[in-house]
């Protein structure tokens, strides 16, 4: 099919989706059974409303057109309502309009006044080209001015995991405010099931919460093999990827402006703003949840007794009888946990034996002067530092000016007295 003809279907199908909208426009006044006095009324009563057009802008129509469009409909029926097409043959030879589409095609930045050019020195001198207003015009008929290279958007078809644990998806939604704070919800599907397999509400939307809700993941659901998430500030964490990394998790994020495999995620929240906080905007009901854990055992109940219990309309099954289906999952061991969940400093030893993390410093092996060390620890806890170099343990850092005992990325719900500065004697 050439792009003239293509052009022809396109705008065959606007005149019938005219036809359509006039017809439905019409349809009671053009009513036989009605009297001229009642076909009357209706008419009138058409001409004052404004209504949507067929374009999805909004319009008026005189009681003349309204008029025009019954006498056709009852003399043609249908076809009567489609719009006169252009009685003059095109100006434009389609041919000069398919090389035309094919420049543009070939290079996408060429604007309609650099392909008007080629076609004129294509054509030979005294010879017509069309003008750049009227090419533009047909590159937009093309959808080339949005999509350059004439090709369909991308399609992605729909994933499914083969089994669960398989793949998690994580994503964070904004919920209401608690406790005069806004809330973020960090949430993990299990692709193939759809069980909800981590939750946690929480006043940030940082790497802490967003551990806290896959801890508690890993802890009752299994180890996935691959979790994907977007490229959000709190997913691109070098905290996170140790924390999978030393589980044997494939981290993989999204590609920005493609977000394919995160429909199931976006579903479960969009049920979570229809089921769940359309119940919390009962006047007096948010007022009444006094902190986030309230917040949270009031999810989890729903998610565990409606969400959970309830057959998904895609797998016929209830997500976490789906899960279960092929036996409980094995789950890390508490030191596997505590491990994952370190958050991971690299600093290089002092001639004096010392390392600094955060303003506070530490005495470490005298082995280990100019050497590049690890150090892990508890980012709410920086008096104790773990000490590893090429990955063996080398003993704990002595503390010996402890100024800052959080690490500055880890914020608590409730902000806590800040301790006094102590020096080692």
């Amino acid at each position: 099919m050439t792009e003239h003809e293509r052009d022809s279907d396109r705008r065959a199908e606007a005149a019938r989706d005219i036809a359509l909208f006039r017809y439905a426009l019409i349809r009671q006044a053009a009513d036989p059974a009605l009297s001229t006095r009642q076909r009357g009324v209706v008419i009138r009563a058409l001409a004052q409303a404004e209504h949507t057009g067929p374009l999805g802008r909004p319009v008026r129509y005189s009681r003349e057109s309204l008029d025009r469009w019954v006498r056709a409909w009852r003399a043609g029926g249908f076809e009567a309502l489609l719009p006169a097409g252009r009685n003059a043959e095109p100006r434009t030879d389609p041919a000069v309009l398919e090389l035309a589409a094919a420049l543009k095609r070939e290079v996408p930045a060429r604007t309609a006044a650099q392909v008007g050019a080629i076609l004129a020195a294509h054509a030979g001198p005294g010879s017509p080209a069309p003008s750049a207003r009227a090419l533009q015009r047909h590159f937009a008929r093309l959808e080339l001015t949005t999509r350059p290279d004439g090709m369909a958007p991308r399609s992605f078809g729909r994933f499914e995991a083969a089994a669960s644990n398989d793949r998690w998806t994580g994503d964070a939604l904004h919920g209401p405010a608690v406790g005069g704070r806004k809330t973020y919800l960090f949430a993990f599907i299990d692709d193939h099931s759809r069980a909800l397999v981590g939750y946690r509400w929480g006043h940030s939307e940082d790497t802490v919460r967003l551990e806290a809700a896959l801890r508690a993941a890993l802890a009752c659901r299994g180890v996935p093999k691959v979790v994907y998430v977007d490229n959000g500030s709190a997913f691109v964490s070098g905290q996170l990827l140790r924390a999978l990394a030393s589980l044997g998790i494939v981290l993989t994020h999204s590609k920005p402006g493609q977000p394919a495999g995160r429909g199931k995620i976006e579903r479960f929240f969009r049920t979570v703003r229809e089921q769940f906080l359309v119940e919390l905007g009962v006047p007096g009901v948010t007022r009444a949840i006094g902190d986030l854990s309230q917040l949270n055992e009031l999810f989890a109940a729903w998610v565990e007794t409606v969400y959970h219990a309830r057959v998904h309309s895609e797998t016929d099954q209830a997500p976490l009888e789906r899960f279960l289906a092929a036996g409980a999952p094995a789950l890390p061991t508490p030191a596997q946990l505590h491990e994952a969940f370190l958050w991971s400093e690299r600093r290089t030893v002092t001639k004096t034996a010392t390392i600094s993390l955060f303003g506070n410093s530490y005495e470490v092996d005298a082995a280990l002067v100019g050497r590049r060390v690890e150090v892990v620890f508890d980012p709410f806890d920086l008096t104790r530092l773990e000490v590893r170099y090429q990955d063996r343990p080398m003993g704990t850092a002595v503390p010996h000016r402890i100024g800052t005992h959080v690490h500055p990325d880890a914020h608590p719900e409730t902000a806590p007295v800040p301790a006094p500065a102590t020096r080692a004697r």
